[in-house]
């Protein structure tokens, strides 16, 4: 039976990387985003999903760098204060495997964005409520969304990356119903 699913946010991960100076990794997040999964665990294509981030709330353990994120060279959260994913369409693809996908608005631009996720599963917690957990992953380009901002490095290459991978741990709950 279809069921709305509240994420909760205090039990998911909303993570990013992107190359730094063209041999590294940087690592960051989002510590604020919300959303709501509806659809039954028997058949997740008849859902749907909903998430909203606050692109305010990215944390790469750099406040210097997080404030430049924030600015109008990459993020412009004063014009630009989140980021929305509404899914389209869930394929199944195997196992437990699914193609999640939809339009992305991130920095004013929106894509068509496909988050390849698998289902964990799911489970009564201690307060009566059932949950279910999701992993996924996506790639996209970041100049895509208008994030161009770079800078040249004195021995060749730029500072930062246009590939970014954007990791999602979800786990969400819903009452049980009587």
């Amino acid at each position: 039976m279809a069921r709305e699913w509240v994420i909760d946010p205090v039990h998911s991960e909303v993570e990013f990387s992107v190359k730094h100076m063209m041999i590294a990794n940087v690592k960051g997040r989002f510590e604020k985003f919300s959303g709501v999964i509806t659809g039954d665990p028997e058949n997740w294509e008849q859902g749907a999903v909903q998430v909203t981030i606050d692109a305010n709330s990215i944390h790469t353990r750099d406040e210097q760098r997080d404030t430049h994120l924030r600015s109008s060279d990459f993020f412009d959260v004063q014009q630009f204060p989140d980021f929305q994913f509404t899914s389209q369409t869930i394929r199944n693809k195997e196992n437990g495997s699914y193609m999640i996908e939809g339009p992305l608005t991130l920095h004013g631009v929106t894509k068509s964005i496909i988050l390849q996720a698998t289902f964990e599963g799911q489970i009564r917690d201690p307060y009566g409520n059932d949950r279910i957990s999701f992993s996924a992953d996506t790639a996209l380009n970041r100049k895509d969304f208008g994030l161009n901002w770079n800078s040249l490095l004195e021995a060749g290459g730029v500072m930062v990356g246009d590939a970014v991978k954007i990791s999602l741990a979800i786990e969400a709950y819903s009452p049980v119903q009587a």
